[in-house]
């Protein structure tokens, strides 16, 4: 009685093995899962995605759009640290701005959000400041072509946190 057991227990294993079905060679199908797809992207609209984290590095040191492009750029704080210790945002300033002139100007810009009131004209657009495990996203016109720079405007996060929007 053991063996016939073990016997169909056997044949059970090996014909639950591969459930591919045997059609004509035109037609083969296998089984497979249906996903679900999400609605096709517009082709207009550049969706971009960059994170942050608590050792203040960007994932990303360049990113590209089209000149003109609707840009829609979700911000992630991958860390864990606080908005108070470890805020990030994501500023992109105009070409004729000078990083460590904006990064140090910053520093001292705490309540607007380290957005230097009188140095708004160097921003083409940025982010709200962000703390580890939030998110945010802003939409924007991609300028004219060129590569512009992107930084984390925190106090001190532009020596590390910086990279190129290209413009194509």
């Amino acid at each position: 009685m053991k063996k016939l057991i073990l016997v169909f227990l056997v044949a059970l294993a090996f014909s639950c093995g591969d459930k591919k079905k045997e059609t004509p060679a035109a037609t083969t199908t296998t089984d497979t899962k249906v996903e679900k797809k999400a609605p096709a992207e517009d082709p207009n609209v550049a969706v971009l995605t960059i994170e942050g984290n608590d050792q203040m590095q960007f994932n990303k040191k360049e990113l590209k759009v089209k000149a003109g492009q609707k840009v829609k750029l979700t911000l992630k704080h991958v860390g864990k640290m606080d908005i108070q210790v470890m805020g990030h945002n994501w500023a992109l300033l105009t070409q004729d701005a000078d990083v460590a002139t904006v990064g140090n100007a910053a520093a001292l810009a705490k309540d607007n959000d380290y957005i230097p009131a009188d140095m708004t004209d160097k921003f083409i657009v940025h982010t709200k400041m962000i703390g580890g495990g939030e998110t945010t996203t802003i939409e924007f016109d991609a300028p004219a072509p060129g590569t512009y720079t992107y930084m984390c405007t925190f106090p001190g996060h532009y020596a590390l946190m910086q990279g190129k929007l290209i413009v194509e």
